[in-house]
């Protein structure tokens, strides 16, 4: 969003499929990356009963996974990719280096899907209720006030942010140019313009 002759800012809003079911796996194989992000609600979070050691490579396959899932541009796959069977184009996992995950991920695959889809579809309809420039408000408002702020215009950025729905309110990064919101906060008005403003601040 800009105006001619002014720095560009570029923010994209979801609740993106892949990163829930993502996070959807995450629960269910019982991991704990990334630490700092909540669970997802209405899932059950599986106990671990795996070695040490199995766990602990389980767990960094399923942090790279995540990389390439949040931002896939930012961390591209070392070599080649192949899909899941099971989850349509949603999971793809390197050929080699993650034998782990796709074994243990197969026996979720149509729970997955189906919550993804689910929690997306809820996204889409709730959206779909507001006016069409209130998401833009929301976001231009904070760039408004940290230009106020710093006496200068912002400068262009792009930012990711996921809508999720999970069991802690609040925000957090997930990637450099990614940040996860709980879909209650998104929807508080007030609270929502408070919490993106130091996001705002960091950016631009």
């Amino acid at each position: 969003m800009h105006s001619p002759g002014r720095p560009e800012w570029l923010i994209r809003e979801d609740a993106g499929r892949p990163v829930l079911l993502a996070l959807f796996l995450r629960q269910r194989l019982g991991l704990r990356s990334p630490a700092e992000l909540p669970a997802l609600r209405d899932v059950p979070v599986a106990a671990s009963d795996r070695p040490d050691a199995q766990q602990a490579v389980l767990e960094h396959q399923w942090r790279e996974y995540w990389a390439m899932t949040v931002e896939p541009q930012a961390h591209p796959a070392a070599g080649p990719l192949e899909l899941v069977e099971g989850f349509a184009t949603m999971v793809a996992l390197p050929l080699g280096g993650a034998d782990q995950l796709r074994a243990e991920i197969a026996p979720h695959a149509a729970d997955a899907v189906a919550y993804a889809t689910e929690a997306h579809h809820a996204y889409a309809a709730r959206t779909s209720d507001v006016p069409a420039d209130a998401g833009y408000r929301a976001y231009a408002s904070a760039i408004a006030e940290h230009e106020r702020q710093v006496g200068r215009p912002a400068h262009s950025f792009e930012l990711n942010v996921q809508v999720l729905p999970l069991t802690q309110r609040g925000l957090w990064w997930i990637g450099s140019l990614t940040i996860a919101v709980t879909d209650g906060l998104r929807r508080d008005v007030a609270a929502f313009d408070t919490a993106i403003h130091p996001v705002i601040a960091d950016l631009a």
